[in-house]
């Protein structure tokens, strides 16, 4: 969907809606394939915040790579985590938005929830101390790193759902799905094995982020 810009008055420029949008039409079946001028706009905001809210995922990526090297200093552990998962759940949200209308919309839909879930259950063990957690919930002290591992196995699940879909997607270019389910695994598996494979898979999800929001910067008309 394209917009023309033209200048008013004033000089500022005006968008024009293609004339293809909520056109009349002379038959009631041709109604079905055109767009109220009100959803074109909907849509071109979501298609422009999903392009910019893309840029997310390879800062995530930056902030978890910089979370699993052990960098001492700074605002701590705590906060770098917490800033990587929220950049993370942007740019899963603006992914699946960018996918709504592709043909993997159904798995991408599926991934992004799967991907929230994991994050809900993740931010409370992660943040808070273990005697804190046992005493929230009906669990034994040992099962803490149990729960935590689950935990991050769920988002790397629904991760790997979402780089399915842009392999599947023929939107993107499908190496950046490719690259997106190696991150997925690698820092799904982050909690129960050592370096320096977490470190290996935030290189992963910040090349993956990069090409994804390259190639949909270049595919999402701008205005």
């Amino acid at each position: 969907m394209s917009s023309s810009q033209r200048q008013t008055a004033s000089g500022r420029p005006l968008r024009v809606a293609p004339a293809w949008v909520g056109a009349p039409t002379t038959t009631e079946a041709d109604t079905h394939h055109l767009l109220p001028v009100r959803d074109a706009v909907w849509i071109w905001s979501v298609r422009r915040y999903a392009r910019l809210a893309l840029w997310a995922l390879p800062a995530a990526a930056v902030f978890y790579g910089w979370l699993t090297l052990d960098v001492q200093g700074g605002p701590g552990p705590l906060a770098v985590g917490l800033l990587a998962g929220w950049l993370a759940m942007i740019s899963l949200i603006a992914l699946a938005g960018l996918l709504a209308g592709s043909r993997t919309r159904r798995c991408a839909l599926a991934g992004l929830l799967i991907a929230l879930a994991g994050a809900t259950l993740l931010l409370p063990v992660a943040a808070l101390p273990g005697d804190a957690v046992v005493a929230s919930a009906p669990m034994v002290a040992g099962h803490v790193d149990s729960l935590l591992t689950v935990a991050a196995a769920v988002c790397g699940a629904g991760m790997l759902l979402l780089g399915w879909a842009v392999f599947r997607s023929k939107l993107v270019n499908p190496a950046d799905g490719v690259l997106l389910m190696l991150a997925a695994l690698a820092m799904g598996a982050g909690t129960s094995v050592d370096q320096p494979v977490p470190t290996v898979g935030a290189l992963l999800a910040l090349a993956a982020g990069m090409g994804l929001a390259w190639t949909g910067g270049r595919l999402v008309p701008r205005s």
